[in-house]
């Protein structure tokens, strides 16, 4: 039998209450508001709904309260039902007589909260018709700081030309960087593992000047050309070109300066068939080295990352000159 709770019934009101928030407690990070809440309960018998499940005679076994927080919205702040009563239907009866009430008042529609941790009850609600309409989310201040803590590392890059021809390379550097706008203290060494090796003083500072000048000497050569580097020491990319196209571009953060959609965000990772085909890399040591994540905190340091995806393409240390800080 459903009825409604009179001030008589407090006792077995508060006895319920409390049934409930100790077999399904508050988030941990949550301070305890249960006195208040129970003061909002003695004060809903009066004013709200109010109403117990019980068998004549014998001690009530289920509890539901509702307030109305709007012209056409109510809440529904609890139902519960004493596990030995549980599977008999008494939560769906309580939830049914409230609804009714509250139809006959004017309600169109009726919320409730529940944990994310509680399946059981999300699967009850869901089958009676619930949804969902916004989420509360939690984080550790201080994994929240963390995550969110401003890079302040190095950057740098460096650009790869997959050929023998030294010279060529060279004499292709020196026409474009000062087209580009950028000269200080350029090197070209190499080749070592197929690869000849172009750094620039300032240029290698500059991310956007290192992939237009190694697009320009992909089509220039033409050869393949591997762009490579580290923003602020937390964000690893590389751009692979192939006679002057982009032809894979890796992003170890992908939303890193930005959002992005979603599809954009699973083209910034390695294609480790294409890097196979173009540097000889085993596909299988691409997939695994070149990682992606929302955060550069979900990765290993930045600088021993990209370390690694350089020499799984064959990229020496020789010729990168990179160590983990």
């Amino acid at each position: 039998m459903i009825r409604t709770a009179t001030p008589d019934d407090l006792p077995a009101v508060r006895e319920l209450w409390r049934a409930f928030e100790t077999e399904i407690p508050d988030a941990p990070h949550r301070d305890s508001d249960s006195e208040e809440d129970l003061a909002q309960l003695e004060a809903a018998v009066t004013d709200a709904i109010v109403l117990l499940a019980q068998e004549d005679g014998a001690a009530p076994v289920g509890l539901a309260v509702a307030h109305r927080t709007g012209d056409r919205v109510a809440f529904l702040d609890i139902v519960y039902v004493r596990p030995e009563a549980r599977t008999s239907g008494v939560g769906a009866e309580l939830v049914r007589e409230t609804a009714s009430r509250l139809r006959a008042a004017g309600v169109e529609t009726l919320e409730l909260e529940v944990l994310a941790s509680n399946a059981d009850a999300r699967t009850i609600y869901e089958r009676w018709g619930f949804e969902p309409v916004e989420l509360t989310l939690a984080a550790p201040v201080a994994s929240l700081e963390k995550r969110l803590e401003r890079p302040t590392g190095p950057t740098f890059g460096s650009i790869h030309v997959q050929t023998d021809d030294t010279g060529a390379v060279e004499r292709a550097v020196h026409k474009f960087l000062p087209r580009l706008g950028q000269s200080g203290g350029t090197s070209v060494t190499g080749p070592r593992n197929g690869w000849v090796a172009v750094h620039d003083e300032l240029c290698d500072r500059e991310p956007d000047i290192v992939r237009r000048l190694g697009k320009e000497l992909s089509y220039a050569l033409p050869a393949v050309v591997l762009a490579v580097g580290v923003e602020d020491g937390a964000y690893v990319w590389y751009t692979l070109y192939d006679m002057g196209g982009d032809v894979d571009e890796y992003a170890s953060v992908p939303e890193y300066h930005g959002e992005l959609p979603p599809g954009d965000v699973v083209a910034l990772g390695a294609n480790p068939t294409v890097v196979a085909r173009l540097t000889g890399a085993d596909a299988r040591a691409v997939r695994t080295v070149a990682r992606t994540a929302a955060t550069p905190a979900d990765l290993p340091d930045a600088v021993e990352l990209v370390r690694e995806i350089a020499e799984v393409m064959g990229v020496s240390e020789a010729d990168h000159g990179w160590t983990a800080a």
